[in-house]
């Protein structure tokens, strides 16, 4: 690996006598990991598919794999059963057991594509909003899409700028989750392509760019509030110096040592996480949500009872009383009460791109079934008939194939398919043939097994 020597240069002040191991460490293999969805599977399922080697021991979910499988042909890893994460990045679950409130609001604010954004939805418990944020477009569509397959309903995707969150959610959020854009230098051997855009200029570029984002937020999160700040990168700029600086203008605090990840320390890449807590004058501010609380309370209220008797429509989701049902144009979508007023007042400030479970459409008295119902951990195991398929027949779904099934050994309707018993999505036994639903933006299309 040819390396920078303006890089090599800093980093060998940075690492001193440490320097030849992190040199050697970055010409060795990166390392192969995965998290475990737990509301989905464990590992007893996935070893027989995936070589599964060892836990990595600072999170619970997490483990090694002694080679690279072709993640595209496995049917469980669009089911949501795991999500394909570098290990170092999880040290974030260290930060949540130790210093996230419970329950809390969180902001995974730089959120695409959805690896701590997953991970913090199984660590947070139900009673706690996971709001996940990204501003490109095209990638907030992968940080959604990836979160309907993690099939948690406590979790709302938005597309914003930082600035109109702070701006629009003045002291709303009791944690918020920084993964920072920033030079890479943490990845070089994962994406030795990152190398050749690296420069000074983009350090000092990006260490700017991280002040101005974190000065954007910031008004966001309530006094007494929890921020973590995060880089794939090595240098100072990026990493202490910033957090100097946000601590001495921002009226910060930080909650211990900075925990900084080193290929030749850990099996893992480059990685910074500190955790900070915002000072303020007397009790945590309540969200501006109170502006719309009343509101929300008439909504939520009239909603739950309007909807009480609609079995179509409740009866998809287990257990049914805990959400509040309410509709987006055709689209009938759940979300768990104890969020609704905090969904309207998100709703009406930003650009929500999914929330709760999408249930679907209805249809006179039927409900045309989402995927993302499909996906969902809240589905009900007893609304639908359930037909579990083979591999081959698994992948042929995942391309959006025709599928050779039977009609006449089915049930007419709508089927939940199943591989390993995991939900893949939903088909339609329409008697001479079956449609396949599974979303046309997502199929997959690779063919070779």
């Amino acid at each position: 690996m040819v390396l920078p020597e303006a890089f090599i240069t800093r980093t060998k002040d940075l690492l001193c006598d440490e320097w030849s191991d992190f040199e050697k460490a970055l010409n060795e293999e990166s390392p192969v990991s995965i998290r475990i969805n737990p509301r989905k599977a464990n590992p007893d399922i996935l070893k027989d598919i995936l070589s599964l080697s060892e836990p990595i021991n600072w999170t619970k979910e997490g483990y090694y794999l002694n080679n690279r499988p072709s993640f595209t042909l496995d049917p469980l890893f669009h089911a949501g059963c795991y999500y394909v994460q570098e290990a170092s990045s999880m040290i974030l679950e260290y930060f949540v057991i130790n210093y996230f409130p419970k329950p809390a609001k969180v902001l995974d604010l730089c959120a695409a594509p959805g690896g701590k954004s997953t991970h913090l939805s199984s660590l947070l418990p139900e009673e706690s909003l996971l709001v996940a944020n990204e501003t490109v477009r095209s990638r907030a569509g992968i940080l959604s899409e990836n979160l309907i397959k993690w099939g948690n309903p406590n979790t709302i995707v938005t597309q914003n700028d930082p600035a109109d969150i702070g701006k629009s959610l003045p002291l709303f959020f009791d944690v918020i989750v920084a993964d920072l854009p920033c030079s890479g230098e943490g990845m070089f051997r994962k994406n030795p392509s990152s190398i050749a855009e690296w420069s000074l200029n983009n350090v000092k570029h990006c260490a700017e760019r991280q002040r101005r984002i974190v000065i954007d937020i910031w008004k966001a999160l309530k006094p007494g509030g929890i921020f973590i700040y995060s880089t794939c990168t090595c240098n100072r700029e990026e990493n202490e110096e910033n957090l100097e600086w946000i601590c001495k203008n921002l009226n910060a605090e930080l909650l211990q040592e900075p925990l900084r990840m080193m290929p030749h320390k850990v099996k893992g890449e480059g990685f910074f996480i500190a955790g900070m807590m915002k000072r303020g004058e007397g009790n945590r501010v309540k969200s501006n949500s109170s502006q719309v609380a009343e509101r929300s309370r008439s909504i939520t209220r009239h909603a739950s009872t309007s909807l009480s008797n609609l079995s179509p429509v409740t009866r998809h989701l287990s257990p049914p009383t805990n959400f509040t049902y309410t509709t987006n144009n055709s689209k009938w979508i759940a979300i768990p009460k104890i969020h609704f007023a905090d969904y309207l007042c998100i709703k009406k400030y930003l650009r929500v791109l999914n929330a709760g479970v999408t249930l679907g459409e209805t249809k006179g008295q039927d409900l045309i079934p989402s995927h993302e119902l499909a996906m969902s951990n809240s589905l009900s195991k007893t609304v639908f008939p359930v037909f579990e398929v083979d591999k081959e027949t698994a992948l042929n779904y995942l391309r959006k194939d025709s599928l050779q099934i039977i009609p006449n050994e089915l049930l007419k309707g709508f089927i939940l398919i199943t591989y390993k018993h995991i939900p893949l999505g939903f088909i339609k036994n329409i008697g001479t043939r079956i449609n396949n639903l599974y979303p046309q933006e997502w199929r997959i299309r690779k063919k070779n097994f």
